[in-house]
């Protein structure tokens, strides 16, 4: 029962309308972790006790039921310590973090890749500039097989081994560290 204590004044228990928000926001959680694929389910700490119940809000369509699911969900979640969906919730965060960090690393790699291919040396010399570690003579010469396979439409085979290299010298280039 909620009271204030009589020697401190402090209230003994969280507001109803907190634990009503707290209650809200593991729900949030659950719809969220009930919307990601098995792989990305995979990647979390998420205890093995939540995972048949996050599989079978999955496969529930019906939207009551759905939401039911996803109500009991909401229960069994709140049955874990506080520092277990805090952990899940900072690993939501950081994979989505994760991803727009891969994303734009992968969009670099293509722009450096169109860059070398359509302006040979220019473009090269200002890649090493960036990227002083970088294979030069492989750079180059990938770069020249894949302009002679766009000249002569063949399969993009160099185009791709252009984009591989390029993605692990930005990797462990200073641009990665951005």
């Amino acid at each position: 029962m909620r009271g204030i204590d009589e020697d401190t004044g402090e209230y003994l228990s969280p507001s109803r309308s907190q634990q009503r928000r707290e209650a809200l926001e593991v729900l949030a959680l659950g719809e969220r972790l009930a919307g990601l694929s098995p792989a990305q389910l995979g990647r979390l700490p998420v205890p093995e006790r939540l995972l048949p119940h996050i599989a079978e809000a999955r496969r529930i369509t019906s939207h009551i039921a759905r939401k039911r699911q996803l109500a009991y969900l909401a229960k069994q979640m709140r049955r874990e310590d506080d520092q277990t969906l805090e952990a899940i919730r900072d690993a939501l965060d950081a994979g989505g973090e994760a991803a727009r960090q891969e994303t734009a690393l992968l969009h670099r790699a293509e722009q450096w890749r169109e860059r070398l291919i359509a302006e040979g040396d220019a473009a090269l010399s200002a890649l090493l500039d960036a990227h002083p570690g970088a294979d030069r003579q492989h750079l180059r010469q990938l770069a020249r097989n894949a302009a002679q396979e766009r000249a002569r439409d063949k399969p993009p085979h160099a185009q791709r081994e252009l984009f591989r290299a390029l993605r692990e010298t930005l990797v462990q280039g200073p641009e990665a560290a951005e």
